[in-house]
């Protein structure tokens, strides 16, 4: 059953066709929200649309193949989202880099730096940093012309961005962090924010492998994220939010408090 918390939001998230994307989009059409699922995967794509479609109508979604690395996929998932939906009020960036998959060893790239593969360190970055960048570059200007608007971004625990073995991702992550900071400030002032959104812990994202008995699930940043996408956080911003510490026993506000990490940047 819909809350209508989202109603009248377009929201796009990146990597909406699998795993926490995947989850967050189909909270966020339950929530209301009318959704555009961004992803280079386009049998998953298809897949996770249909499924909204089944539950909402296909007014709800748009499925638009998009590397977000290439400048003229991220003007396109723009154009296409106003063309459809008439506005954009949130972007939620989390695509990245898988640390394992085809064509990668059983570590992925957790090693010693010295060890990695420089070609997959490159990657990493340049889809993590530079394609939440390029994006958001993209989107930003429409957001501010409207006078509202969220940028939502993934990252991770802070103990994960400087474990061992754990670079480019920990790298990269790191760098989000950074940014989401950055943005918020260059935004104050806009109406647009910038907030940095965790799970909180190990969350096992491949369908083909075992979950783990401590890892959390794949909904566990759904309720912050809605929170963070709607109007209840106004003003908010430059902050860092832990899905796992999210209590849904308690009101909104004070729920959002008891996940707020650090209070970074004050508009």
């Amino acid at each position: 059953m819909e809350n209508q918390m989202l109603t009248g939001k377009v929201i796009l998230v990146t990597g909406g066709s699998s795993g926490l994307g995947r989850s967050m989009a189909m909270a966020f059409a339950d929530a209301g929200a009318q959704v555009v699922l961004a992803s280079p995967d386009h049998q998953l794509l298809e897949a996770a649309a249909m499924e909204i479609e089944a539950r909402h109508g296909k007014n709800r979604v748009l499925a638009t193949p998009t590397d977000i690395t290439v400048r003229n996929d991220c003007e396109r998932v723009l154009a296409e989202t106003l063309r459809t939906f008439g506005s954009l009020n949130v972007l939620v960036n989390n695509a990245r880099r898988p640390q394992r998959g085809p064509g990668l060893p059983p570590d992925g790239n957790t090693l010693p730096f010295w060890k990695s593969n420089p070609d997959i360190w490159q990657e990493t970055v340049h889809v993590n940093v530079n394609g939440t960048f390029q994006l958001s570059h993209v989107v930003t200007p429409h957001l501010i012309q409207q006078g509202w608007g969220r940028i939502i971004n993934i990252s991770t625990s802070i103990e994960t961005i400087y474990r061992r073995n754990n670079s480019p991702y920990g790298v990269s992550k790191a760098a989000i962090d950074a940014a989401s900071l950055i943005w918020a400030q260059d935004l104050a002032g806009t109406g647009v924010t910038v907030n940095v959104l965790v799970p909180g812990g190990r969350v096992d994202t491949d369908p083909n492998r075992e979950a783990s008995p401590t890892s959390l699930p794949l909904e566990i940043m759904n309720p912050a994220a809605i929170w963070l996408a709607s109007s209840l956080s106004n003003g908010v911003t430059g902050a860092r939010f832990v899905g796992k510490a999210w209590d849904p026993t308690l009101p909104q506000e004070e729920a959002a408090a008891r996940a707020r990490e650090l209070p970074v940047f004050r508009a």
